[in-house]
């Protein structure tokens, strides 16, 4: 089966819920019929090529600020997105040593954000860099984090890693890895103090499998392994001196340093929730890792904005959850 025909049949199915919370709810209104029914039609489909190719030009001005290629993936990271990622990539012409990436991501399958990371770096060289101009959370976090530069502005966000695991036992939805490592930790420690209700006692057994408790161990220590790895080698590789006393910086500070973020972002107890935002200030303050400002940047600034901002609405408008978009190529599901 073709790539296309998964995303219809796979990718519908996992992420209904992903779409249903960004589709616009409107009421429904009567259609035409007959010729103007069809007139309308080619109306929208002329229109709509219109706004993409709009989109394509704007995109185009924001791939020659940074001299770069330049692509757009809006998209939680699972299977088959990598796939998707990867044609795309492969059907650049002309391609530059440069890759500039605007990502906005609820997280997902870490595997897949390997994937992603692998296919940039087999085709960009020189250099790689995320835009975030909303969020990228979770398993994005970690993707945006093996760039060479990341690129935020005051209302951005990344977020503390959680991956995600496919779990058989719940039809194989994805649930968060960490979460239910911290539930069964606490619910172990409870029970070797002897204050383990029968209740808890009864959902211990119910809900943590084994093997499926080893598989959110697996994709916690790969997260973190990937993490250190990435900002050593990309994030950190130009970091030659610390910011207040100018001391040279040695290969292992740089180890030290991605290790402790590492740890940071994994600590579930610090952040409180899965979903929470952490912005440019925090990530600067609470992890001491440095993220460019765009909003700094008046011109570039209303360069992503003016993109995003009519991404969104053609979005909205052609009711689509997903987008790989790099110039002269829009792919949106």
């Amino acid at each position: 089966m073709s790539i296309l025909g998964r995303v219809g049949g796979l990718v519908a199915l996992e992420l209904k819920a992903y779409r249903q919370k960004r589709e616009p709810r409107s009421l429904e209104r009567p259609l035409p019929q007959g010729g103007a029914k069809m007139a309308l039609e080619e109306d929208g489909v002329s229109s709509n090529r219109f706004i993409e190719k709009e989109l394509d030009k704007k995109l185009s001005t924001l791939g020659k600020r940074f001299d770069s290629d330049i692509l757009v993936l809006i998209a939680p990271m699972r299977p088959p997105i990598d796939e998707l990622v990867r044609d795309s990539v492969e059907g650049v012409e002309n391609r530059k040593d440069s890759l500039t990436v605007m990502l906005e991501t609820e997280g997902g399958s870490i595997e897949v954000v390997e994937r992603i990371a692998d296919v940039f770096r087999y085709h960009y060289s020189k250099e790689i860099n995320f835009i975030i101009p909303n969020y990228a959370m979770s398993a994005g976090t970690i993707l945006a984090m093996s760039g060479d530069n990341i690129l935020m502005d005051y209302f951005s966000v990344l977020g503390p890693i959680d991956p995600q695991v496919r779990r058989p036992s719940m039809g194989d939805r994805f649930v968060p890895a960490l979460g239910y490592l911290a539930k069964y930790d606490e619910l172990i420690k409870k029970s070797a103090s002897g204050k383990l209700t029968a209740a808890e006692i009864a959902f211990l057994v119910e809900k943590f499998d084994p093997a499926e408790l080893h598989q959110f161990e697996q994709a916690r220590e790969l997260s973190v392994e990937l993490l250190k790895r990435w900002l050593v080698q990309y994030k950190f590789k130009n970091w030659e001196k610390t910011r207040t006393t100018c001391k040279v910086v040695t290969q292992k500070m740089k180890e030290d340093r991605a290790s402790k973020i590492a740890r940071l972002l994994n600590d579930t107890k610090k952040w409180k929730s899965h979903g929470r935002g952490l912005s440019k200030e925090v990530l600067d303050k609470e992890l001491n890792l440095i993220i460019e400002d765009f909003g700094a940047d008046l011109e570039l600034r209303a360069c992503v904005r003016a993109y995003y901002r009519l991404l969104q609405d053609f979005m909205a408008r052609v009711r689509q959850s997903i987008v790989v978009h790099a110039p002269g190529r829009y792919l949106g599901l």
